[in-house]
């Protein structure tokens, strides 16, 4: 483990595979240097050190972004500006020239990580973040990111096989990773990599690799996967984005009311993710919605194992139902949590006034 993130050694052509086919990280970093410093300016010679115009062309647009965590320089601007500086001047010196600077859309990215006493230095492999898949046409109002979106199906224990169900799947985006996982279909099929910018750059590999992934998909998605809405809207989008991955025929859609399903299988997990309120006339609505999501979970889907992921921390509180697990996740800037209900007929429900 690592500062905000996992660390892991091999070859480049590992970086391939894992910005291929990891489905949960947000970037694959290429750690290049490091070095102790006390101020700007020894972060600066650290930088200029290393010998730039073996990494990348000069005639690249390049950008800089800095985390730090307890460092004790005052600016992570100015520090930022040190190090693109730093990294210009050695192509200069080396080449006689050097990279522009696009904050928008360049072609390498490089980190730097600051602690307390070492800065690391990495090239970004991935360029945009690896959540961007490239097959998704349509975000629905509140779309979870793709990345988040697989992790959840990491964490819930579900593997092609096993019947899934998003009742309120808004655009899809967790019934595509299902379908994509079920199919065996890389994360990053449809998109490009920043290290294909990198003089190192392997393209016989990468063929390779990218041909071995493709060999490996099936067209069968082994047990159903089952999505449904309210919204026909939401549902379009869903559709949309299911064939514009390739997925039309993967996913069994169906326009429905949550509070009016049933089971589609005798067993299986249910995993969505319901709207949450933000005015106060929505969170009441929700208070309302909560308890008959409850009963119907609790009367319709024994044997199931449902997984209501929200920022609405009321849930368990107004749903009527004990969650077996609480898992902590952000949506972004949004605490949120991943509720485990195991429903089994004639129990989990609590008893109360209105109940006897």
């Amino acid at each position: 483990m690592v500062e905000g993130g996992v660390s892991f050694g091999g070859t480049l052509p590992l970086a391939y595979c894992a910005n291929l086919h990891s489905r949960i990280a947000s970037r694959v970093l290429w750690e290049i240097g490091s070095g102790r410093y006390r101020n700007e300016e020894d972060v600066y010679r650290g930088v200029f050190a290393f010998d730039w115009q073996r990494l990348f062309d000069p005639g690249l647009r390049i950008r800089v972004n800095v985390a730090a965590v307890a460092s004790p320089l005052k600016s992570l601007e100015f520090i930022t500006l040190r190090i693109k500086d730093a990294a210009c001047d050695k192509f200069r010196a080396q080449t006689g020239s050097r990279p522009s600077v696009d904050t928008t859309q360049p072609d390498v990215r490089i980190h730097a990580f600051l602690d307390a006493e070492r800065f690391t230095i990495y090239l970004d492999t991935s360029g945009k973040p690896l959540f961007k898949r490239g097959s998704r046409q349509i975000a629905g109002e509140a779309p979870l990111r793709e990345n988040l979106a697989a992790g959840i199906l990491k964490l819930v224990g579900w593997t092609p096989g096993t019947p899934l169900l998003d009742p309120m799947c808004g655009s899809g985006t967790l019934l595509i990773e299902a379908a994509q996982i079920a199919r065996g279909i890389p994360a990053g099929r449809n998109r490009r990599f920043a290290f294909e910018n990198l003089r190192n750059f392997d393209a016989a590999e990468w063929v390779r690799i990218s041909d071995e992934a493709e060999a490996r998909i099936s067209n069968d998605a082994g047990a159903p996967i089952f999505g449904s809405d309210l919204f026909g809207d939401a549902l379009k989008l869903a559709r949309e984005n299911l064939a514009a991955a390739g997925l039309a025929d993967a996913v069994i859609l169906k326009q429905a009311n949550v509070l009016e399903i049933s089971a589609p299988a005798a067993e299986g997990v249910l995993v969505t993710n319901p709207p949450y309120g933000v005015r106060l006339g929505e969170q009441e609505k929700l208070a309302a919605f909560y308890p008959q999501l409850g009963n119907v979970l609790k009367k319709k889907f024994a044997g199931w194992r449902a997984y209501l992921f929200t920022a609405d921390l009321r849930l368990p509180k107004l749903i009527g139902l004990s969650p077996s697990k609480r898992t902590p996740l952000y949506n972004g800037p949004l605490e949120c949590r991943l509720y485990e209900f195991r429903m089994v007929a004639g129990a989990m429900r609590r008893t109360t006034r209105s109940d006897k």
